[in-house]
């Protein structure tokens, strides 16, 4: 089912999302079809749980060249949940960034070049992957949803 997207200036998106205890349940199953549903319909590289309303640290992100990003590489499709970032290197890159969250705007937004992620999947399933460039930016900015974080602060 399609959510809808809170957007800036809703307080809900500048709280830290609780982390999830309990894996493959129906209701996770159910939340992960309605965020991809939602960030498909949206044409979004990625979107998180609280970006819907959900008080929970879980992340979705992946695909490729979309209408929103013609010229993004593809990205594998993922969930990421309770995960755990770690900046290879203080390398950083500006890049140009929109949300789902705050419509109609961009931005150009520091981003760790190369990043270690680690968090589990849906069935609780352990992710641990080694990124850069676009991929690592995704992350990045998904991830900041679940502490509060909109790319505009």
């Amino acid at each position: 089912m399609i959510r809808p997207v809170l957007r800036m200036g809703d307080p809900r998106l500048l709280e830290k999302a609780a982390p999830v205890t309990r894996f493959d349940t129906p209701e996770l199953r159910a939340l992960l079809v309605d965020m991809r549903d939602t960030m498909a319909h949206l044409d979004g590289a990625g979107l998180a749980a609280p970006q819907i309303g959900v008080d929970l640290r879980v992340v979705i992100f992946g695909g490729g060249a979309n209408p929103r990003y013609p010229d993004a590489p593809d990205i594998p499709d993922t969930v990421l949940i309770n995960p755990q970032l770690t900046p290879l290197s203080s390398e950083e890159e500006d890049g140009w960034e929109g949300c789902l969250s705050v419509p109609g705007m961009r931005g150009i937004v520091p981003r760790y070049h190369r990043l270690h992620y680690k968090g589990f999947d849906q069935h609780g399933q352990v992710i641990d992957r080694l990124v850069s460039g676009f991929h690592a930016r995704v992350v990045q900015h998904e991830c900041d949803h679940l502490d509060g974080i909109l790319y505009p602060m």
